[in-house]
């Protein structure tokens, strides 16, 4: 590894209405979190508090002090608004019973 070596990496975020995914030059030992602010993201979508939101490296859930390597996808994740289990249950209510069968096509 020279002085020099640069690695590039992506930050990706979205939101309902929007999706940005921007390349930052990082130098070799660079963490998930300087490479979120080498970004610029955090000025782009305030709302994102490192905190407390998840992040992932091509969606492989790791801390901000983790490092990245050359070419890595670097993963902001919102926070989920409903619980996936109690989201599943409110769909079968509503969905009443399954057979079982599956219907021919």
């Amino acid at each position: 590894m020279s002085a020099e070596e640069i690695w590039r990496v992506e930050v990706a975020y979205a939101t309902p209405q929007r999706q940005e995914t921007i390349e930052v030059a990082v130098r070799p030992g660079a963490t998930v979190e300087q490479a979120i602010c080498a970004s610029g993201i955090l000025e782009q979508f305030p709302e994102i508090d490192l905190s407390n939101q998840r992040v992932g490296i091509f969606g492989e859930r790791v801390r901000p002090q983790d490092p990245v390597h050359d070419r890595d996808r670097v993963e902001i994740y919102r926070p989920l608004i409903a619980d996936p289990k109690e989201a599943r249950r409110e769909r079968a209510k509503r969905g009443g019973k399954k057979s079982g069968k599956r219907k021919k096509l």
